[in-house]
């Protein structure tokens, strides 16, 4: 199924996604559940599924991310395509680069809950704090089922799904700090969705990640080629950390960022920057100034 996390008329609503993609059929929630998104799934996993009321126009609605308050920070992997791994070991931000463009390890860092936002809504620039914002498309796994020491045999049976986002990141920030928290945080630097797909939905032989900035594409690669897997992701993170039902891992990005080229092409107020994963769908938001959101285009 692909589930839609969305607003109408000011109250929040989970429904599935019609096959054509035009409607949505909503759960039967309360409030307070439907606010969770697609959490409020993964929490009912091992109770009554949840009945679906009559159909809505997609139209009619205001999506929001699938996981709109993540119960804690987001999970990334840093260097997880070869090319990029390259791309990012030459960009001069890499701080790591010394010991190798290619990491033999999973690099983690993570996005604070309150980065993340939905699709259509504008990615904020705000030049008091940076002036080097980049793209990074990425696939994202929804944990379902929790554990702690989980194998690379086992580990696919904990996830419930895909959602796809956008690492947006301050490189300026990034390489001031020499570490990745602060320029990956910012708020709005994580457009999530526009929906997310249960993971007998989505085959990750044949899917493949791409961005296009303006219309032009700039990355493009397929999932089959991460240099660590999702088993080996999941494994990595669980050995002494306990994983959650409904954290969320962000996989990496392929080579095409903006940092990528000569000189930089990042991001400014009135670009348009496209993720598509085959599967899921496309996720879309516009670039504008801090001062600009501020002022409501943020919901």
């Amino acid at each position: 199924m692909k589930i839609a996390a969305y607003h109408l008329d000011g109250k929040p609503g989970l429904g599935v996604l019609s096959a054509d993609g035009s409607s949505l059929s909503p759960f039967d929630l309360n409030g307070n559940a439907a606010e969770k998104g697609v959490l409020a799934l993964v929490d009912s996993e091992v109770g009554r599924p949840a009945t679906t009321l009559e159909k809505l126009p997609l139209s009619a609605v205001k999506l929001r991310a699938p996981v709109p308050h993540p119960r804690r920070n987001i999970f990334c992997v840093g260097k997880n395509y070869y090319e990029h791994a390259h791309e990012f070991a030459g960009s001069g931000f890499d701080s790591g680069a010394a010991s190798g463009a290619v990491p033999d390890a999973p690099i983690i860092f993570s996005k604070v809950p309150e980065s993340v936002s939905a699709a259509g809504d504008p990615i904020p620039v705000d030049t008091r704090v940076s002036s080097a914002i980049d793209y990074e498309a990425e696939l994202a796994v929804i944990i379902g089922r929790g554990g702690r020491g989980i194998s690379k045999a086992t580990a696919m049976d904990h996830v419930w799904g895909y959602t796809i986002v956008n690492d947006i990141t301050a490189r300026d920030l990034q390489g001031r700090h020499k570490q990745w928290l602060i320029g990956k945080s910012q708020d709005g630097f994580c457009p999530m969705g526009p929906v997310a797909v249960t993971a007998d939905e989505l085959d990750l032989s044949k899917s493949w990640v791409r961005c296009h900035v303006n219309g032009e594409l700039r990355q493009e690669a397929p999932i089959s080629a991460l240099i660590f897997d999702i088993p080996t992701l999941i494994e990595t993170l669980s050995a002494g950390i306990t994983l959650y039902p409904g954290d969320v891992i962000a996989t990496g990005t392929p080579a095409g960022v903006g940092i990528g080229f000569q000189p930089p092409r990042y991001l400014r107020p009135g670009d348009r920057v496209t993720v598509d994963i085959d599967g899921i769908g496309r996720l879309e938001n516009p670039v504008a100034s801090y001062h600009e959101t501020r002022q409501g285009a943020v919901a």
